[in-house]
């Protein structure tokens, strides 16, 4: 019991959360009711201080410079504090600061432009309102993202990087996903134009078309245009920020400057070989490090996602509630039959087929960087054209 206690304290220590926070996820999360000065006496008693025993600054340096290859480049020092307490890392933020100055000197300067600030977003509670889009930023490398937040809590529902994000029953398959793991449906679902989402708007009409409340039924899905669907535009520019961009630039650069992408159907199925399932890794590593706290009139600082997570799971604590709705077994049952699920293979079966017939004849393993999705690229692409 012991044990499992200070390890369920340790994750919460290392997600960033306060004492206070780290006593209400205990008691909601873990049945684990203990007293502020019990924890502090067991946080003493295992090492886990805030201020001091820091992790060696040569390994944090080298986990930075190794994120900074990667789309790290493109974080700002409390997001990379923020990475490096997820990952285990025991540093302050001023250190982090400090390391980005010399490590990427460049990248500060950048990021101390200042931006226009965000009108306000006025939410209930969770699961009142699920906001659903579609990211295109990476579509004409044949990257495809869809995602879905709570408008509320700003917790990060799914992100789903594929092939396509047209296809209404792949789209519905992610609602049906969600509704399943949340236990219910929320009130409303916003969405834009797009027929992607008809899918899931029959499916939200179904499941809310015995509801008393005033957006019951057809009410429960609210269409709009993609750039005012706010909560989930301002997610889609944190992400391009601190992820999408270094993919943008790293395919463009291989279009632009090597001329090795033309767009066509072969290149495309090569970049989601190498690259698809790496891209979905990155951006759900964002999401679990994504969330925003307006703290003044000007800034905005990074918080721990196990906060908002807190807040979705228990609203009570900002003085709010669930309003997602109850779904019974056989109508979520009636939505799957009607869905389509993401497979194993990242791109065309047989492109995919191709590709690991040529990666075994040369004892190759799948990429786990960008560098080695690169070197893999072009060889298949060279291997590939050479023998049409």
């Amino acid at each position: 019991m012991e044990d499992i206690r200070f390890t369920r304290i340790r994750e919460y220590f290392l997600l960033g959360l306060s004492n206070r926070e780290i006593l209400l996820a205990l008691s909601e999360f873990d049945g684990i009711i203990i007293s502020n000065r019990h924890l502090k006496r067991l946080m003493n008693r295992g090492g886990l201080f805030r201020r001091k025993n820091h992790d060696n600054i040569v390994d944090v340096a080298l986990f930075v410079n190794n994120e900074l290859e990667r789309s790290g480049n493109l974080h700002g020092y409390r997001w990379f504090h923020q990475k490096l307490r997820n990952s285990g890392f025991m540093i302050d933020k001023e250190t982090v600061r400090s390391l980005l100055l010399v490590l990427d000197p460049e990248g500060v300067a950048i990021r101390r432009r200042r931006r226009l600030r965000r009108r306000r977003y006025n939410g209930i509670g969770p699961n009142y309102v699920w906001h659903i889009d579609s990211y295109d930023k990476l579509k004409p490398f044949g990257i495809c993202i869809n995602g879905c937040i709570d408008g509320f809590s700003r917790y990060v529902l799914w992100v789903e990087a594929h092939t396509t994000s047209s296809d209404p029953r792949l789209i519905a398959g992610y609602f049906v996903t969600a509704v399943n793991s949340v236990g219910g449906c929320p009130r409303i679902v916003r969405g834009d134009l797009g027929t992607e989402n008809c899918a899931v708007r029959d499916m939200q009409f179904f499941l809310r078309r015995n509801g008393l409340d005033r957006h019951a039924a057809d009410r429960s899905f609210v269409y709009g245009k993609s750039t005012s669907n706010q909560r989930i535009e301002f997610w889609w520019g944190i992400l391009r920020k601190e992820c999408a961009d270094f993919w943008i630039d790293l395919f463009s650069h291989l279009r632009d400057n090597e001329g090795l992408f033309d767009g066509g159907d072969l290149d495309k199925a090569l970049i989601q070989f190498c690259f698809l399932n790496m891209i979905q890794v990155r951006y759900v590593i964002s999401a679990l490090v994504f969330a925003v706290e307006h703290t003044s009139h000007y800034s905005i600082t990074i918080t721990p996602w196990a906060i908002w997570k807190a807040i979705y799971d228990v609203p009570f604590t900002v003085n709010a509630q669930d309003y997602s709705n109850p779904v019974p077994v056989d109508e979520l049952e009636v939505c799957h039959e009607e869905c389509r699920f993401k497979g194993d293979i990242p791109c065309c079966r047989e492109v995919f087929e191709l590709c690991c017939i040529l990666m075994q004849e040369r004892n190759l393993e799948a990429p786990t960087s960008p560098r080695q999705g690169t070197e893999l690229y072009k060889y298949l692409r060279e291997t590939i054209r050479n023998a049409l």
